[in-house]
C-alpha cells in the first residue's frame, strides 16, 4: 500500500536509547559530586529509581512524568533533605547534555527518511515528554530538516497510546488514518495507539527484545515487524 504519512515515534526509534540515557546518568551523577553531594554509582541508581518512581506515580499520563529536572528536584530531597533550585537544575542540565552528546540515528534513518521524503510521502515524529527536549535531539540527531510536524505529548496534554497525539499528527497532515503509516519500539505506545485510531503500523525490535509475534495480539498487534531501518522503504513503498 502506498502512504501519503510516516509518523515516528522519536525515542529508541530513530536511535538507540539505552547509550544516552546511561551517559546522561554518569553526567548526573558527576555533576551531583561536583557539587558537594558524596553518591556512589550503586547509591545513585537507587536514588534514581526511586525520585523517577515517585515522580512517575504524581505525574502518569503527562509528559512531566519523563522530566528529569523533576526527578532529580525529588532525588535531592530524598538525598540531603534540601530544596536547592540551582543544584536540581545543574544536575538535569548534566543529564541531558549527557544524554544528548551520546546520540547517533539508527543505521540507516537519514538514508530511509530522504528516500520516503523524496517519494513524496510527508514525515512526522510524534513522541512522548517535553518539546524542548524532544526539539533538541531532532537537532542533535541532525534529522529536522527531514521532518515535516513534530507532536508531542506535551503539547497536546496526553501520552501515547491516547488517541490525541496521533489525531493532531493527522489533522496537522490533513490526511486519514488509512493513509498513515506509525512506526515505533514499543507495543503498546505506538502499535497499540496508531491501531486504535486505525493507522497501519510498524513495530522497530533492533534489538530483538519484543515479544513473539503471535504473542502480540488484538491492538498490539503490528501489521509489520522490521529490525532493521532500511527494511521500511519496503512497507512504505
Amino acid at each position: 500500500m502506498e502512504y501519503e504519512a510516516v509518523c515516528f515515534d522519536l525515542d529508541d526509534t530513530l536511535y538507540p536509547y539505552p547509550p544516552c540515557n546511561e551517559a546522561g546518568k554518569r553526567a548526573a551523577l558527576s555533576a551531583f559530586r561536583d557539587r558537594g553531594y558524596d553518591l556512589d554509582r550503586a547509591t545513585f541508581d537507587d536514588l534514581y529509581a526511586t525520585a523517577r518512581r515517585d515522580a512517575k506515580r504524581e505525574t502518569g499520563g503527562t509528559a512531566a512524568s519523563h522530566e528529569r529536572f523533576i526527578y532529580f528536584k525529588q532525588a535531592l530531597r530524598i538525598h540531603a533533605d534540601v530544596h536547592d533550585a540551582a543544584d536540581a537544575h545543574a544536575i538535569g542540565e548534566a543529564y541531558w547534555d549527557g544524554y544528548i552528546d551520546e546520540m547517533t540515528p539508527y543505521d540507516g534513518v537519514t538514508d530511509t527518511l530522504d528516500a520516503i521524503r523524496d517519494a513524496g510521502v510527508a514525515v512526522g515524529v510524534v513522541t512522548n515528554l517535553t518539546t524542548r527536549v524532544q526539539l533538541r535531539k531532532l537537532a542533535r540527531l541532525g534529522l529536522d530538516d527531514r521532518v515535516d510536524r513534530l507532536v508531542t505529548s506535551e503539547e497536546v496534554g496526553r501520552e501515547k497510546p491516547s488517541a490525541l497525539p496521533f489525531t493532531t499528527a493527522l489533522a496537522g497532515f490533513d490526511r486519514r488514518p488509512s493513509e498513515t503509516l506509525m512506526v515505533g519500539d514499543n507495543a503498546v505506545t505506538d502499535v497499540e495507539g496508531g491501531n486504535a485510531v486505525g493507522m497501519d503500523t510498524v513495530l522497530f525490535d533492533p534489538r530483538g527484545e519484543a515479544l513473539p509475534t503471535a504473542e502480540l495480539t488484538g491492538e498490539r498487534r503490528p501489521d509489520h515487524r522490521i529490525e532493521s531501518f532500511p527494511a521500511l522503504t519496503e512497507v512504505v513503498a
